[in-house]
Parts: structure tokens; C-alpha cells; sequence
């Protein structure tokens, strides 16, 4: 029996969790690419400690978590690096473009009926099945 979809589902009530426990704990939407910009460009100098702790917790998490997967996880990710830096570079201008991503919008913004959030949603969804549709048919890279 395929079971791959309880990854995603564990992965999920993780996320929305966290998200939750973010904003009770300090009032503030858990978006983890204002969190990281906060840092670079200096903005966030005033809790910078706690934008830090936040983002050593999604790198260590999943190394301190590593010992419990008995399972080999296909990501289907590519081996080309190029594809992966461009994916990178178009997922971080849309961000900037979307003032948020996935864990702001997405996942705190849909939970609070944000219709900004439901709206930048729909289209970050939509642009990732139109660059994906791109790269594999037109293209043929993926």
C-alpha cells in the first residue's frame, strides 16, 4: 500500500503547527522568507535572535530527525544544478514580488482567511504548475 502521502501529512501538521505556536508565542505571522529578510537587509535587527533560533530549528530539525526515517524518501528532485539555482532564484523573486511565501501566505494566511494571502496563493501555485509545465514539455529540461 502506498503510504508517501503521510510524509506529506506529518510535514503539514508540522508546518501549521510551528505557524501557530510563532504567532501565540509573539504575535507575529510566521513568513520564513521575512524572516531570513529580516535579517539580511537589516530590518529585523531588533529580534534578530529570534529570527536566528527560528532558522537554526528548520536546519537542525530535520538532522536531529534523520535517525527516525527508516524509509528511503524519493524528492524526485533533479541532479541538474542549474535548474535547482534557477528554481531557487525564481522562487526567491517571487517572494519579493508576493511580499510573502508559501509559510506566510500560504500557511498563516489562508488559516486567518487573509484574502491576500488566498489570492498570492492561488497565483504562486498556479506560476509553479505554468514553470513546471514549461521546463518539462516546452523545454524538456525536467
Amino acid at each position: 500500500m502506498e503510504t508517501d502521502w503521510i510524509w506529506g501529512l506529518v510535514g503539514g501538521l508540522l508546518i501549521g503547527t510551528g505557524g501557530a505556536v510563532y504567532l501565540l508565542g509573539n504575535g507575529r505571522i510566521m513568513g520564513a522568507s521575512g524572516i531570513l529578510g529580516g535579517l539580511i537587509d537589516g530590518t529585523g535587527r531588533s529580534n534578530w535572535v529570534e529570527r536566528a533560533v527560528f532558522l537554526f530549528g528548520v536546519v537542525v530539525a530535520p538532522l536531529v530527525l534523520w535517525p527516525l526515517y527508516s524509509v528511503e524518501i524519493d524528492t524526485h528532485v533533479t541532479s541538474d544544478i542549474w535548474v535547482i539555482v534557477a528554481a531557487g532564484l525564481l522562487v526567491g523573486v517571487g517572494t519579493r514580488i508576493a511580499n510573502g511565501c508559501t509559510s506566510g501566505h500560504g500557511v498563516c494566511g489562508i488559516s486567518r482567511f487573509s484574502l491576500r494571502g488566498i489570492v498570492a496563493t492561488v497565483f504562486y501555485i498556479l506560476a509553479g504548475g505554468l514553470t513546471l509545465a514549461i521546463f518539462r514539455h516546452v523545454l524538456g529540461v525536467i
